[in-house]
């Protein structure tokens, strides 16, 4: 089996996989001081676009594509070159198609789609001016673009609202919920889904305080909230989307309405991936591979389920002791280190909170 992979960021998360596997790794990449090109068994340097990719994973006759692309511009390239490669050439490739991906890199489609479905989604609207404003403050300011915070602001006062418009001539309004932000990721290939264990990401803040700087936990235990809830409105959101590969939603829990909101939802790999694996076993990363190798199916995630109690917790640069190889897997490991030096994380897992706190004060 011969696999095309797109993309060397993220390689190193599922490269001990791909051997484990015994899968013949070819990869492409436009930046030619990249991370991770030692690792797979091939690399090429293409230019940028989805062009080289395709004439690479020809010549060298793959089984099957995986983009391995965490940012959110590239994405519609991929998905047109996902529906001529399987349409022209039948080589299976692992990514959301064209549809899904200009309806979730849309803010406001998004907000649409959710109506449409009938998912509860926080009141907004369009503004062209501040003087338009009609939602009660705080409220949340967005692009309809854009990814990881970028662009957001809190306005809590109209003068807020006059600063951000300094800079934009548009914006998505939205009421802002006082609760707790919950991420969870969905798997989907060849109309199955299943929706992974939801992890709590903290309360919401009026500073707008980044996930990045939160302590994170699975699974997500919020006073008030079915966890089955979340899962069955994710596979809802997942199953009407009707597409392949990662789906990470974001949801909102307001104790005050006693309603789960949607906020947003992406269709590439997610920042609480190792929370998710750490919680219930399952890589998503790893079943990309598992989906196009024909190996993706309900009852093969049900039968690697698992159970831990878990945390990911922001240290800057990690200086504890050293994880076992694979150094990215759960599969030998209690803990995993992720993040670029500076910015690192330590992900964690137990049996129990006890045995968590333990590990955590180790690891510290």
């Amino acid at each position: 089996m011969k696999i095309l992979f797109i993309g060397s960021r993220l390689y190193d998360d599922i490269d001990w996989y791909v051997r484990k596997k015994g899968i013949e790794s070819v990869l492409t990449e436009s930046n030619e001081n990249a991370i991770n090109l030692d690792l797979p068994d091939q690399v090429f340097i293409v230019p940028r676009g989805m062009d080289g990719p395709k004439q690479v994973a020809l010549m060298q006759k793959v089984d099957a594509i995986v983009p391995l692309i965490g940012i959110d511009p590239p994405l519609i390239d991929v998905a047109h070159m996902k529906e001529e490669v399987e349409a022209e050439y039948g080589i299976p490739v692992v990514a959301a198609n064209v549809k899904a991906v200009e309806l979730t890199s849309n803010k406001i489609k998004t907000k649409e789609f959710y109506q449409q479905i009938g998912v509860a989604t926080p009141d907004y609207q369009i503004l062209n001016s501040p003087e338009e404003l009609t939602l009660d403050l705080p409220v949340v300011l967005k692009q309809g673009e854009g990814q990881g915070g970028k662009d957001i602001k809190v306005a809590k006062t109209i003068e807020d609202v006059k600063e951000y418009f300094n800079t934009f001539d548009q914006a998505l309004c939205e009421r802002f919920i006082e609760g707790s932000e919950i991420s969870i990721e969905v798997l989907g290939f060849n109309g199955e889904y299943v929706a992974l264990p939801p992890i709590y990401k903290g309360e919401t803040t009026l500073e707008g305080t980044h996930p990045l700087n939160k302590v994170k936990t699975g699974p997500c235990m919020v006073e008030g909230l079915d966890n089955n809830l979340v899962q069955h409105t994710a596979y809802k959101v997942a199953k009407n989307l009707g597409s392949d590969g990662i789906f990470e939603m974001d949801f909102m829990y307001s104790k005050i309405d006693n309603q789960l909101y949607a906020i947003e939802v992406n269709t590439r790999p997610n920042g609480t991936r190792y929370l998710t694996t750490a919680t219930c076993g399952v890589n998503s990363l790893c079943e990309l591979v598992n989906m196009a190798v024909g190996e993706f199916s309900l009852h093969n995630i049900s039968d690697k389920l698992e159970y831990h109690y878990s945390t990911e917790i922001p240290i800057g640069n990690y200086e504890g002791p050293s994880p076992k190889e694979p150094v990215k897997s759960f599969e030998d490991n209690d803990f995993v280190v992720h993040g670029p030096e500076g910015y690192q994380r330590v992900t964690a897992r137990a049996n129990s909170k006890d045995e968590l706190e333990k590990l955590v004060e180790k690891l510290m």
